[in-house]
């Protein structure tokens, strides 16, 4: 079993999930969306997303995280400062010592709900299936839960067919 967790990032809204898997096996540990207020100097949220996930990452121990890759945005500014957001996540990945791995929206969605251009909702609710979780969930700690799975999901592939691996 190996525990990743998993980040949707965001200047407003940082999403994280931490899973637990082998590959056949996976279990929820923990999640949560990181809300910061809009009023905020823009370096001072970057502070804020920084540091809480550095606490989280202290608090659960994964041993690599998983990070979705930016590939849209409506505007130049609102790709810049979700990069920056993204930045703020990978930091503090790797001044915990972990791996940091990327996956575009794509193959997280075909890796979660086997369709690579499935909906919101749709991620949301297999996420819920996968884990049994009844109550409902945030959509970016939905999404950040769909990143760590699809992480554990494609390195449990990567192993099977490793050469020297048994099948």
């Amino acid at each position: 079993m190996i525990r990743a967790i998993g980040i949707d990032p965001g200047s407003r809204c940082t999403g994280y999930g931490i899973v637990e898997g082998d590959g056949t096996h996976l279990r929820h540990v923990a999640n949560g969306a990181l809300r910061i207020s809009p009023g905020l100097l823009f370096p001072d949220r970057l502070k804020i997303i920084y540091g809480q996930l550095m606490t989280i990452i202290d608090d659960n121990r994964p041993e690599c995280m998983a990070v979705e890759d930016v590939f849209f945005a409506k505007n130049v500014k609102s790709a810049l400062r979700l990069g920056q957001a993204r930045g703020a996540a990978i930091l503090a990945g790797v001044n915990s010592g972990l791996v940091v791995y990327e996956y575009s929206a794509l193959q997280i969605k075909q890796a979660v709900v086997g369709y690579g251009k499935a909906g919101k909702n749709q991620v949301m609710e297999m996420i819920r299936y996968l884990f049994g979780l009844r109550d409902s969930i945030d959509p970016n700690a939905a999404d950040a839960l769909a990143v760590a799975v699809c992480h554990l999901n494609t390195r449990s592939s990567r192993l099977r067919w490793e050469p020297g691996q048994r099948s």
